[in-house]
């Protein structure tokens, strides 16, 4: 027997009396004949809610059917369904914000909708355009806000599938179609949730962009998710404000400023520490014993092979037969450097060592580094090195 879906023509229903027609065994995925409960389908998630009580956890449609998911057990017969209505609304003008924006951005600047996703925090539609100009996101943002305040009625009716016209995207669906039309700005097919006034979505907020699969992906939120998050950002606007002793208004020139600053202090700071680790070099070199074949060696431990630890080893190797071989573990990597009468090639040694391993790098005679891809190349390196 297939579930009768009562949110089809009212969004609006809160309560519903139904039969339980089927249940699994363990008693916690129970199947009414009438329903209320919208499960996830179309990019919006699926209604909570309860039954006779007890917690509905999951709602999935299974053609026919649809399954409530339930926290506990619960036995057949009769039931009262409950939804919880702040989760349904809130989803209800997401949904047609959606609907409101994919037709704006059709109309204003011909970008189809190719997929919707409503998510907790933020809702988002992945546009058929590889670039959106931060003028047409303010047309649209504005136009899709002036057509909310304008009140325009959302109806819901059905059509077969060869009668339907006028569709924003034609459905490939036959038979029957659910047919969710804003009046004069967008008319589409939907099996979800819908507020009856385009009034309800205000305000409609387009938050970012962002580049996904060679199309554009557009983030939004709509009604009270929209209010609620304009208060949060404000609260997160007046205490960067309080910290920063600045208005408000002033905080992006602020900010600006401040890391204007952190960039010429962090340039600063690199080369102060590249120029003490040049220092730390020579006085390692000069404080190292010759080996046997008249080379001074030296084997270093590092988290990182960064800026300062190739200038530390360069200045080391930039004594008479010299050699370093520093080993960082964030990632794992190696360097090699070495004078040039050390009597041997660093980027041929280094490249061959970590071809036998699975690993990259190489350089020139002088200087090379690589990632390191286990202990045997470590080991490996440092017998060919000869390093102790």
């Amino acid at each position: 027997m297939a579930t009768e879906r009562l949110y089809y023509k009212d969004s609006y229903l809160t309560e519903f009396a139904a039969e339980v027609i089927d249940l699994a065994a363990d008693g916690q995925r129970v199947y009414l004949d009438r329903t209320a409960f919208y499960p996830a389908s179309g990019g919006q998630p699926f209604d909570l809610g309860w039954l006779d009580g007890q917690e509905v956890v999951e709602v999935i449609d299974e053609g026919e059917r649809i399954a409530h998911v339930m926290a506990v057990a619960i036995a057949g017969g009769a039931v009262t369904g409950q939804i919880h209505w702040p989760r349904r609304y809130d989803h209800m003008q997401q949904h047609s914000g959606q609907h409101l924006l994919s037709a704006v951005l059709m109309e204003l600047c011909g970008f189809p909708t190719l997929s919707f996703h409503m998510g907790d925090e933020v809702s988002t539609i992945e546009l058929g355009t590889k670039e959106i100009a931060e003028k047409q996101i303010e047309r649209v943002e504005d136009q899709a806000n002036d057509l909310a305040r304008s009140g325009r009625p959302v109806h819901i009716g059905f059509q077969d599938a060869q009668q339907a016209e006028g569709l924003r995207k034609q459905s490939q669906r036959s038979g029957s179609l659910r047919i969710v039309e804003i009046a004069g700005v967008d008319r589409s097919a939907c099996g979800g949730t819908h507020v009856r006034s385009l009034a309800e979505t205000l305000p409609v907020q387009i938050r970012k962009t962002e580049k996904v699969r060679g199309n554009i992906r557009l983030e939004f939120v709509c009604g009270w998710r929209a209010i609620r998050r304009a208060k949060r950002d404000f609260k997160i606007g007046q205490e960067l404000a309080r910290q920063s002793a600045t208005g408000i208004d002033k905080l992006p020139e602020y900010l600006a400023a401040l890391r204007q600053r952190l960039s010429e202090a962090e340039k600063e700071r690199q080369i102060l520490a590249e120029s003490l680790a040049r220092r730390e070099g020579r006085e390692l070199y000069l404080a190292t014993e010759m080996s046997a074949d008249g080379l001074r060696r030296a084997l270093w431990q590092v988290a990182q092979l960064d800026e300062a630890v190739r200038a530390k080893a360069l200045a080391y190797a930039a004594g008479t037969k010299s050699l370093v071989l520093v080993l960082g573990s964030q990632p794992a990597g190696a360097l090699i450097a070495c004078s040039p009468d050390a009597g041997m090639d660093a980027g041929a040694i280094l490249k061959q060592t970590l071809a036998e391993f699975g690993g990259r790098g190489g350089g020139s005679a002088t200087l090379a580094q690589g990632s390191v891809p286990n202990e045997l190349c470590v080991r490996s390196l440092t017998e060919k090195l000869e390093m102790r």
